[in-house]
């Protein structure tokens, strides 16, 4: 499954799609894991539900300002839906991505409701 979108990319073009549905929209997240604020598309997952978590990882909810995030489950069932955005991110800013979140959540390639693949974090 390809999740470049762009064609003829080089590392420091945002051609990564990832579906962000929690704390990577916010402001001080996305300036804090990315360097940047990022513009996101809305879009829509299919076949999963929203579940909360409770973060024990400091560095974590202090970046966040939260101590319980949000963190979607597959139900397989495609009349459940998690609503979220669409961002577009460099492979490094995927890697801190991968850095910001805990253990509990594990990137998975998934297929969204506008028919673009991106990443997604998920419940292990």
């Amino acid at each position: 499954m390809a999740l470049s979108g762009l064609p003829h990319a080089d590392a420091a073009t945002p051609d990564v799609a990832l579906f962000s549905y929690g704390t990577l929209r916010l402001p001080a997240v996305q300036l804090d894991t990315f360097g940047r604020l990022l513009a996101g598309e809305p879009d829509v997952l299919p076949g999963f539900t929203t579940d909360y978590l409770e973060i024990e990882d400091a560095r974590v909810t202090g970046v966040s300002g939260r101590d319980v995030h949000p963190i979607v489950r597959r139900t397989g069932n495609q009349l459940d839906k998690v609503v979220g955005v669409l961002l577009w991110i460099t492979e490094a800013e995927l890697e801190a991505a991968d850095e910001y979140e805990v253990e509990q959540y594990n990137r998975v390639s998934v297929t969204l409701r506008s028919g673009r693949d991106a990443w997604v974090y998920v419940a292990r």
